[in-house]
């Protein structure tokens, strides 16, 4: 079971065409003459406590899916699986530390949990439409409070462990959260972090009344009576049933931020019905989930990613799924491969930035890594060589190797090679999912052909699990994702072009959005940082090319006054690290006179861009001060 080489693409074997949930393009023709008809079918395998009495309902820029049904995705993650799964392991959790053992949960032991911290929450006051704030590290106790939070019918945001106080602070403002749940804290690389100092910090100048602490690495931390709660304590004793809440399709589900391309992340929001349909279908047929599976998903819960396909995906389906703490090369490079041969690992979902990683750092693997059926990729556009390395090392030329695309307001894949039908052709993602309609633009909103690159957007219908706002943010939502083609094209601000067969290459960001190790941290959100220091006049922030990371941010600083030097750019991306991530800090700081504008005072980051990439800058006369182009190119060194 394999698949084979035509031309410059790769394709299933017969063998692997035999066992796959989908092995026809006659899905793609059936579900794109009615988008509609294709999900209502699919919905109905899920189970409703009431079924819906409109399929789609489109009001631009709003639209609604299964309109008046009623569902729960606990209840579909953890009960219906009860008859047959039970005692079928749902959950590894892989600790960082070798010397630790691994826990397993079974569906039986993860229900028993999810519904003892659901009556807990419900005890604490926390009530259906109530936001719960979730800062945790990967451990299973993150999954348990995404799942309880779904039950009883709150909403959760989940924030990134890794990021600052300041951004936790943000977050928990915007969505007016009361409950935080986070740890003592976890291991990164052998040390342990203190997650609870930071969740201490971020919560001041916030609603938060109760904060609820797992325990995870037993260190030290500062408790304050009344408002902190260890997770262990308040599950003792509870009642291991808590009637799931009957939700209507479109409640809200869960709020999750996202960088945009001003310096305010952005609270996107999903919803109960039509976000379990697609994360549950795509889970399926992209990944091609069978009973034996044991799948991997390497994305924090902090991600949409982890949310999809680290929690909801693989539970919606019943699947096997490792949770793994820590770094993926610690405490060696192979630690990945050693997981996936652990537990007989068969789906491994991963970055770019990881497969660099893997590949420069062990170049030829030992494993055999006989067990994976499917490697998967995702995150952002994945290069030729990696592509090749992960499909020859890791996949040992056997596997499907899927590129996927996707964002947090997609809520889940939109454009892949299904592993039945293919073609995987290195540097395409893929087709559209079936029953999505995308198409690729040029600025006036006509329909490119093949090889000619423009903006990518998606037709309605969209798809069920698609945002349905920006959280408080009408403005947002539609000068964002509903103004450059109108409000019923969804403008995705990515670069894309087709080749003669329909597969769809991503080519990069439209906005000025740089992804990190597949971590979107927004140019605008870094400059209002950097601009906060008062010796600055302004700045500007782009993303470079990265051997490992995909992309670093670069910053381009003016200063009002003053010779700039190694101090000054220490303390600035030391403001960085505190006020963002580690994970956003500038891998280089440049001190200029001047920046590039247009006459209307934009900055061109475009071309600071392409001073780096060796691109032709391009036509400069739009800009105000081209003789400041020579003096940068010096000052870089290009």
């Amino acid at each position: 079971m394999g698949i084979i080489k035509k031309g410059t693409s790769y394709f299933p074997d017969k063998e692997f065409k035999k066992r796959a949930w989908i092995n026809s393009n006659s899905i793609y023709k059936e579900a794109n003459k009615n988008p509609i008809r294709f999900w209502d079918k699919l919905a109905k395998e899920l189970h409703w406590f009431k079924k819906w009495n409109k399929v789609f309902v489109h009001k631009p820029p709003y639209f609604k899916w299964f309109v008046g049904g009623k569902i729960n995705i606990c209840y579909n993650c953890l009960d219906r699986n009860l008859e047959k799964r039970r005692n079928k392991v749902a959950l590894i959790f892989e600790p960082e530390s070798v010397e630790e053992r691994e826990i397993k949960l079974t569906y039986y032991d993860l229900y028993r949990l999810v519904n003892k911290f659901a009556n807990a929450l419900k005890k604490l006051g926390v009530k259906k439409g109530d936001v719960v704030g979730i800062y945790m590290p990967m451990i299973p106790e993150t999954i348990i409070s995404m799942l309880a939070c779904a039950r009883i019918g709150a909403v959760h945001s989940v924030v990134f462990s890794a990021f600052s106080p300041n951004a936790l602070k943000i977050r928990l403002q915007e969505t007016e959260a009361k409950v935080l749940i986070t740890a003592d804290g976890y291991y990164r690389r052998g040390k342990i972090i203190n997650l609870k100092e930071s969740a201490d910090e971020g919560i001041k100048g916030t609603n938060i009344k109760k904060v609820i602490i797992a325990k995870r690495a037993n260190n030290k931390i500062k408790l304050v009576k009344g408002r902190d709660y260890f997770f262990d304590d308040l599950i003792e004793g509870q009642s291991d049933y808590c009637k799931p809440e009957q939700m209507n399709s479109e409640d809200k589900l869960f709020i999750l931020f996202t960088s945009g391309s001003t310096g305010k992340p952005k609270g996107i929001v999903h919803t109960c019905g039509g976000y379990t349909v697609q994360a549950c279908w795509t889970a399926k047929y992209i990944f091609d989930l069978f009973d034996d599976d044991i799948f991997w998903s390497t994305a924090d819960l902090g991600w949409i990613t982890g949310h999809t396909y680290s929690c909801y995906g693989p539970l919606l389906n019943g699947t096997t799924y490792v949770l793994y703490e820590g770094a993926p090369d610690f405490p060696t490079p192979d630690r990945w491969a050693r997981i996936i041969e652990k537990y007989g690992v068969t789906t491994f979902y991963t970055a770019p930035t990881a497969i660099r990683m893997f590949e420069k750092e062990i170049k030829k693997l030992k494993e055999k890594l006989n067990t994976l059926q499917i490697i998967a990729s995702v995150g952002e556009p994945i290069d030729e060589e990696a592509w090749h390395w992960f499909y020859r090392e890791v996949g040992k030329e056997r596997c499907p190797i899927l590129d996927t695309w996707w964002q947090t307001e997609t809520g889940g894949i939109l454009i892949t090679s299904l592993p039945g039908i293919g073609p995987f052709k290195p540097t395409f993602t893929g087709v559209p999912f079936p029953g999505i309609k995308t198409d690729i633009l040029d600025d006036k909103g006509k329909s490119l052909p093949a090889n000619k690159e423009g903006n990518l957007v998606i037709l309605p219908p969209f798809s069920p699990g698609m945002l349905r706002g920006v959280y408080n943010n009408h403005k947002k939502y539609v000068d964002t994702y509903w103004s450059k083609y109108g409000n019923k094209i969804y403008f995705t601000s990515d670069l894309a072009y087709r080749d003669r067969n329909g597969l769809i290459r991503i080519v990069g960001r439209a906005d000025d959005v740089i992804k990190v190790a597949g971590h979107r941290i927004s140019t605008g959100e870094l400059e209002n940082i950097i601009d906060l220091d008062k010796r600055i006049d302004e700045c500007a922030v782009i993303g470079v090319p990265h051997e490992i990371k995909g992309e670093v941010p670069v910053a381009f600083v003016v200063l009002k006054s003053g010779k700039p030097n190694e101090k000054m750019k220490k303390e600035i991306v030391k403001r960085v690290e505190k006020e963002i991530s580690k994970i956003a800090r500038p891998s280089e700081i440049y001190f200029v006179m001047e920046l590039p504008k247009t006459r209307s005072g934009k900055i061109m980051r475009r071309i600071l861009k392409r001073l780096f990439t060796g691109e032709e800058l391009g036509d400069l006369s739009t800009l105000s001060n081209p003789e400041c182009i020579g003096k940068i190119r010096k000052t870089i060194g290009k």
